[in-house]
């Protein structure tokens, strides 16, 4: 990350410094040793800096104070006891742990720590423990955040003030604190300052920074802000149009749906309970692009006699952020993003304005050409049954049911070529007044043919779990330029391979899950 040079720490006096504190058996093995050090004449002269307690040692030699943990962090310490030897105020050499031949080479006094094994490893410096490494940067590293500082009164509840202030989106949020962001943008090579996108409605220029205290605010782990970053970049991308997603009276918000390795490196979900509760990556990620929009773009509901920007009638529950990742290992189609366009194995997002999911249920088909005439049934009431071309929708192949299409060898190609056929309808039972009913397709389509979905409109992706022969769509808001297009952009932006985290994700040999 790119930022201001950290502030200058603490200098070093010459000769011989040690590090140490009493919660380490190594420390208080050798401070003995430090004693020799420091009355042998060839010791020259010793300084020891304590981390935890300035009785340690008990000995003639004077204890210098770094309990605040300034020496240590800005000379890099990492474990303890560390022996250095200082000239003209610069680090010469270093030994970390005991070692005899180490600290004998270092301090050229021979025969240190007689009856004392000749290695024994440190321990930990304090410096380094994973509960104080970010208050340590924000103390001694000069901040590089640029955003407005709020200072909370002593007794403001910092969640009350999130409400007060309009920060969330109904449920409690995550205080940003400065050590909190600062860990978030570790999740990213981008510099804080860069620019990722202009969010309407109020068409604000959005940095790195702003989208990670939004990431922060929503709970979301630091490895998950490449995906929140490409999702912000894509939703403000005039074919997605999320201006006029926030603007209309439909149900639909922003729907994430993640492809590649990234999904299973960082503990999303694509297999039970995909679009429910329970999964922090799937939950936070979605909520953090919804939280840009609103905080940082301006997009909120209104509330009674205070209008708003969003102007859904109704909504959906998925408004608060709907993210979830495609199952790839056992699908029997190309992953989405494959499908719009980016190599096998790109990490993606994919963003599709939509509802719902509404169940499709067939426990009975076990032919792939008696699922598909039960999906295209199922999908040709979405909307409404006498509506055609105007809605997209994304349809999710439950694992069972994709199965049927995989054992049978139907690729997407195919699924899709055999769906489209099912969903060309007879317009004129959809005629409006048909049935008694005034909803309906114009009297100018009498005679015709149409498609349910304009072409692109259905996206198809594979996800869910095993054991039930269920399927979902997720509506759709108007399609192409009278309303949005699903957008795909690829991750690019990760620090690096991660350890996997802990998934609900099976693996797959030779593939990603």
């Amino acid at each position: 990350m790119a930022g201001p040079t950290p502030p200058a720490g603490p200098v070093l006096p010459d000769g011989l410094v040690a590090v140490v504190k009493l919660d380490c058996p190594t420390c208080v093995l050798v401070a003995p040793v430090l004693d020799e050090l420091a009355a042998r004449a060839g010791g020259g002269r010793l300084t020891v800096y304590t981390q935890d307690d300035l009785a340690f040692p008990v000995s003639a030699v004077p204890v210098a104070d770094d309990t605040a943990l300034a020496v240590s962090w800005h000379h890099g310490i990492e474990t303890v006891p560390t022996l250095i030897r200082v000239k003209d105020g610069s680090e010469v050499n270093r030994a970390v742990g005991w070692s005899r031949p180490q600290w004998e080479a270092l301090s050229g006094v021979d025969g240190l720590g007689a009856g004392l094994p000749e290695h024994r490893p440190g321990c930990g410096s304090l410096s380094v423990d994973p509960d104080l490494t970010d208050d340590l940067a924000v103390r001694f590293g000069g901040s590089v955040l640029r955003s407005r500082r709020i200072e909370l009164a002593a007794l403001e509840d910092e969640m009350e003030a999130a409400f007060d202030r309009g920060w969330t989106d109904g449920l409690p949020v995550v205080p940003p604190t400065e050590a909190r962001v600062l860990r978030m943008l570790a999740g990213t090579t981008r510099d804080p300052a860069d620019i990722v996108a202009v969010v309407p409605p109020d068409l604000t220029p959005v940095t790195v920074e702003q989208v990670a205290i939004n990431a922060v605010l929503a709970g979301c782990r630091p490895e998950y802000l490449p995906v929140v970053l490409a999702a912000v970049e894509a939703a403000c991308t005039e074919e997605f149009n999320i201006h006029g997603l926030l603007a209309t009276t439909y149900f639909s918000g922003p729907i994430v749906v993640v492809n590649g390795p990234i999904a299973q490196r960082i503990g999303m979900n694509s297999a039970n309970n995909v679009l429910g509760q329970g999964n922090r990556a799937n939950l936070t990620i979605g909520r953090a692009l919804q939280l840009v929009v609103a905080n940082l773009g301006g997009g909120r509901p209104g509330r009674p006699g205070r209008p708003g920007v969003d102007m859904a009638l109704m909504g959906a529950p998925g408004k608060v952020g709907c993210a979830f990742a495609e199952r790839e290992h056992d699908s029997p189609f190309v992953p989405l993003a494959v499908e719009r366009g980016l190599a096998p194995g790109t990490d993606a997002v994919t963003l599709f304005a939509g509802h719902g999911p509404t169940a499709i249920v067939d426990q009975l088909s076990r032919s792939p050409e008696s699922v598909t005439r039960s999906l295209a049934a199922a999908l040709r009431a979405h909307g409404h049954p006498k509506l055609a071309i105007g809605f997209d929708a994304m349809l999710i192949v439950g694992p069972e049911h994709g199965r049927l299409l995989r054992e049978a060898g139907w690729d997407k190609a195919r699924f899709r070529t055999e769906l489209e056929e099912l969903l060309m309808l007879d317009a004129d039972p959809m005629l409006r007044g048909v049935d008694g009913i005034d909803e309906g397709l114009p009297a100018t389509f009498a005679g015709r043919r149409v498609p349910k979905f304009r072409p692109g409109g259905l996206q198809i992706v594979h996800a869910g779990g095993d054991a039930g022969l269920f399927s979902a769509i997720m509506g759709g808001w108007a399609g192409g330029a009278m309303g949005s297009a699903p957008v795909t952009r690829p991750i690019t932006d990760t620090p690096g391979e991660s350890s996997p985290l802990p998934s609900d994700l099976p693996s797959q040999p030779g593939g990603p899950a």
